[in-house]
């Protein structure tokens, strides 16, 4: 589990990126070169290669150098812990709603509100 809040700052900054998330996308069909997901991207190597250092700092992807080539690959538990953040969160919101509306469903039987 994610308990520590600088690792799950890291991991939501790092989603709100659309370029990383593209990175992530196309991850998530399997590991890549860094030329390939570079490929379809219109910035330059140099850049991607900074959106990569900030997906690996962020604990979202590892990479592996063979010879000349880095092939970068998900971290799946580091997607699950921000996933177990926000559903949560979520549960706590819907139960707030839950709380709100059976408050509003009672003043309404009481003829308060019309």
């Amino acid at each position: 589990m994610l308990n520590d809040s600088a690792t799950l700052d890291r991991a939501f900054q790092a989603l709100s990126d659309p370029v990383r998330r593209g990175i992530l996308a196309r991850l998530s069909r399997g590991p890549a070169s860094v030329s390939e997901l570079a490929m379809p991207l219109p910035i330059s190597l140099p850049a991607v290669m900074q959106h990569l250092k900030a997906l690996e700092q962020s604990g979202l992807v590892r990479s592996e150098k063979k010879g000349r080539v880095r092939t970068v690959q998900l971290e799946p538990k580091a997607l699950g812990a921000a996933e177990e953040w926000i559903v949560k969160r979520r549960t706590e919101w819907e139960a707030q709603l839950d709380r709100f509306e059976a408050h509003l469903a009672t003043l309404k039987n009481d003829g308060v509100t019309q």
